[in-house]
């Protein structure tokens, strides 16, 4: 009993190291995808670096309900790989040790990652998703230029439609500026002008564009009659559409709600349609992905024991082709489920049944020194690639 309790002890603090390692760098990769709307945040819509570093804090909810189930998965395989590399399995099993008996570290460290994962998904990420929602509002109404971009057609002004050739992001100059303001009743004016400044009272939701050296063409449809001026200077005045009066108007969707509010629209709705189900699939897929950490975690096991004779990196990528493929039976669950096509259900936990049971029969057949398929992986990999190649 003395000899399990250190051993489930070193396999614990074997599996910590890993597991916080894996949580930093897959976040950080999942970040990286975002670096386009990062960078467009910054440069087209001026926002400070401050308020850009919040809406990604707010957005890592999102990724951690993914990270930690991957990251559990990725920490057990690597261990057990180099448990099994420095022939340390052999030893324990020399001395009596099964498989088995060095399961509940493993149990325990999947139970935490579960543990956090469904905090994550039930508090963390409806409390992002509604954050950033709110930030938005709160950028809207503090930003004067929010929304603008080069060669892009801006709609957010009332009844007024705004195109920018070129925004000078040091000075806020605004180059080539086409306007088309549709404010006045059965009257189309459009305005050309070569420079434009942009200022205002975000708290109103008032701005004042400023223009030099253009023309304004005005079209009556009632008298179709045209007429056309000069200017060297003009001033309008734009009214921002404006948002919900109250932050509380802030529309949900089904990510966005905790869990009493989805059981709550669950339970109101009337009709069976495409609402109703993507809140039911929210409401299982809070508890699903969590427990995908046991069957991922039990998975890695055998994983990494019979990946003792293919090179590490082989084992690393094949539990990620595993990792891949829940994640595609997940995806799968989710499009069929919204439409009503499957059980919501049934799309959310038959990836955790499929690889919680090639994970329990891997690791029986690995209590019994059988070896499976894994081992001749590496081989038939080089034979169909070389095939492809000649």
């Amino acid at each position: 009993m003395k000899i399990n309790s250190i051993i489930n002890r070193y396999l614990f603090k074997e599996l910590a190291p890993p597991f916080l390692i894996n949580t930093a760098f897959f976040t950080f990769i999942f970040l990286m995808a975002q670096m386009l709307d990062i960078t467009n945040f910054i440069v087209n819509y001026n926002m400070s670096i401050f308020t850009v570093v919040l809406m990604i804090a707010c957005s890592v909810p999102y990724f951690l309900v993914f990270v930690i189930p991957m990251s559990v998965m990725i920490s057990v395989l690597l261990t057990f790989l180099r448990l099994s590399s420095d022939n340390e399995i052999t030893a324990l099993r020399s001395l009596g040790v099964r498989i088995y008996n060095i399961m509940p570290p493993v149990l325990a460290f999947c139970l935490i990652g579960c543990v956090l994962t469904f905090f994550t998904a039930a508090y963390g990420l409806p409390w992002g998703r509604l954050a950033y929602k709110k930030m938005v509002y709160q950028v809207k109404r503090t930003s004067a230029d929010i929304g603008l971009k080069e060669r892009t057609f801006v709609d957010g002004f009332k009844d007024v439609m705004l195109y920018i050739n070129k925004i000078d992001i040091k000075s806020g100059l605004l180059v080539d500026v086409f306007i088309e303001d549709q404010r006045t009743e059965d009257i189309v004016s459009t305005i050309v002008a070569q420079r434009g400044r942009l200022s205002g009272n975000p708290e109103n939701f008032i701005w004042h564009l400023k223009l030099y050296n253009g023309a304004i063409n005005r079209v009556d449809l009632k008298s179709r009659s045209v007429n056309s001026i000069d200017f060297d200077t003009y001033d309008i005045i734009l009214d921002i559409k404006k948002p919900d009066s109250s932050l509380r108007k802030i529309r949900k969707d089904a990510k966005a709600m905790s869990l009493s509010e989805l059981l709550a629209h669950i339970s109101s709705s009337k009709k069976k349609d495409t609402k109703f189900y993507s809140a039911l699939m929210e409401l299982h897929r809070k508890f699903s992905i969590p427990f995908a950490c046991f069957a991922l975690g039990i998975l890695a096991v055998p994983l990494g024991i019979q990946s003792k004779h293919a090179k590490r990196s082989f084992g690393l990528v094949t539990g990620l082709v595993f990792f891949l493929l829940y994640y595609l039976m997940l995806s799968a669950g989710l499009v069929f489920g919204e439409t009503g096509t499957c059980p919501p259900a049934l799309g959310m936990w038959l990836p955790n049944i499929v690889m919680g049971t090639i994970g329990l029969y891997l690791l029986f057949k690995t209590e019994g020194q059988q070896t499976y398929l894994i081992k001749l992986l590496p081989g038939f990999v080089k034979r169909f690639f070389l095939k492809q190649i000649t």
